[in-house]
């Protein structure tokens, strides 16, 4: 398969070059020029007398050439086996934008579910059908469009994700809106998210474009060498503002598998002993970005450098009060203040606890315009690559990613607060 060597550039502009190895570079008046077995077209204009080309990146995925923006940012489309001309969504599909930016800044976020009527009574007004899945996790919604709700009931439904921590709303118009809809939509719950290096619908990298078609090696190089392909986490835990109420709308989905699983962090949490829960309250862990960065060099070049962040273990809700135990596998690198045998101790036994106690989780199958409202807060989840696809199959959704607040340790929490009353059933 083609690969397409790309070059980050020193005055931040970019640069992509369809070729099978690296290309050699040459000055000219006004840029430079890359040339590779007879191929050869001027790559733009660098205000940088001193530039010397850096280091490669190779990209996985099959990829035309593009028009260079020397006056701004160049998205390379990332097209797979999709056929652009009769796909539906062609509009949605993934591109990757040449950049590099500096990391986010930690801000102060206000969380909409603090406006919300805890009875949520506007919301549940509007809706015909709402299906609990299990008693601890995930409810299924029928009836209202998501698209149509007002800011009141918009607020409800984040109240209502942080307590059933997954709602799966079926039949719905999100994905035929406007980006610039689904972008206002997303930030009435929080400063929407771009990815460190994720693929986004074009000119929009506020919304996430994740494509899987039968040119797997993106997405399998991520469990390689592993008995499964579950990979728990909740989403970029290592930013200093993770995430919040997250948005996840099908597109396309294969037939059968391509599933999500859910785990309810909340109730993994109070499953634990009184003494174990004194413990873990005190403790902080090291989110990490590292183990996704060496996958991620095969996906795309990054827009910014992954970064490290001390986050509690177990994290308070700022609107309901519940504890979360907060420690995904695929991102936490260990415990702060342990010695490396006591931390992988109860590492092990956390993540046995957390993947082995099903009583907890809920599997969410997919349908094409199926959404899926989750609270990265207070779940974890992971999808399932258990599907065969062939010539023109695809499973390919777009994500809206909110940021939250940053974690809430339980020393934190204000005086007189005491732990919320789970109602199942809510």
């Amino acid at each position: 398969m083609a690969t397409t060597t790309v070059t980050e550039i020193a005055s931040r502009e970019t640069f992509p070059f369809k070729v099978q190895d690296k290309p050699t570079y040459t000055k000219v008046p006004g840029g430079w020029e890359a040339s590779h077995k007879g191929y050869k077209w001027f790559t733009g204009t660098v205000p940088n007398d001193d530039f010397v080309p850096p280091q490669d990146f190779e990209i996985s995925q099959q990829s035309e050439k593009v028009s260079i923006n020397a006056k701004g940012q160049t998205e390379l489309p990332q097209k797979l086996n999709v056929d652009y001309n009769n796909y539906k969504y062609e509009s949605l599909l993934a591109h990757t934008t040449l950049t590099k930016e500096l990391p986010y800044e930690a801000y102060d976020h206000v969380d909409c579910a603090g406006r919300a009527d805890p009875e949520k009574k506007s919301l549940f007004d509007a809706i015909t059908s709402k299906t609990n899945m299990t008693p601890i996790i995930g409810t299924e919604v029928r009836g209202v469009q998501l698209s149509a709700l007002t800011s009141e009931q918009r607020d409800e439904l984040s109240l209502w994700a942080a307590e059933r921590g997954v709602l799966v709303f079926r039949d719905q118009d999100f994905v035929d809106q406007s980006p610039e809809f689904l972008k206002q939509y997303g930030s009435h719950f929080g400063r929407l998210h771009v990815h460190s290096f994720g693929s986004h619908v074009k000119g929009h990298p506020e919304i996430l474009s994740n494509l899987r078609d039968s040119d797997k090696t993106v997405f399998d190089s991520f469990s390689a060498g592993m008995l499964t392909t579950t990979r728990w986490h909740s989403d970029m835990t290592y930013e200093a503002n993770p995430m919040g109420t997250t948005f996840l709308a099908a597109l396309s989905v294969p037939d059968c598998g391509g599933d999500t699983l859910y785990l309810n962090s909340m109730a993994a949490y109070d499953a634990l002993s009184t003494p174990m829960k004194a413990f873990l309250d005190n403790l902080d862990a090291i989110h990490s970005g590292a183990r996704q960065s060496v996958h991620g060099k095969k996906k795309s070049p990054y827009r910014r450098d992954l970064v490290e962040s001390i986050h509690p273990i177990v994290r308070v809700h700022p609107v309901t009060g519940r504890k979360a135990l907060w420690f995904p596998p695929e991102y936490v690198s260990g415990i702060v203040g342990l010695k490396r045998e006591e931390s992988d101790a109860i590492t092990d036994m956390l993540y046995r606890h957390l993947q082995g106690s099903l009583d907890f989780h809920t599997r969410v199958k997919w349908d094409n315009k199926t959404v899926v409202v989750y609270d990265n807060r207070m779940v974890m989840h992971s999808v399932v690559l258990d599907y065969p696809l062939g010539p023109g199959e695809k499973r390919h959704h777009i994500r809206i990613t909110p940021q939250a607040e940053r974690p809430i340790p339980v020393r934190e929490r204000k005086a007189g607060e005491g732990d919320m009353v789970y109602d199942p059933t809510g």
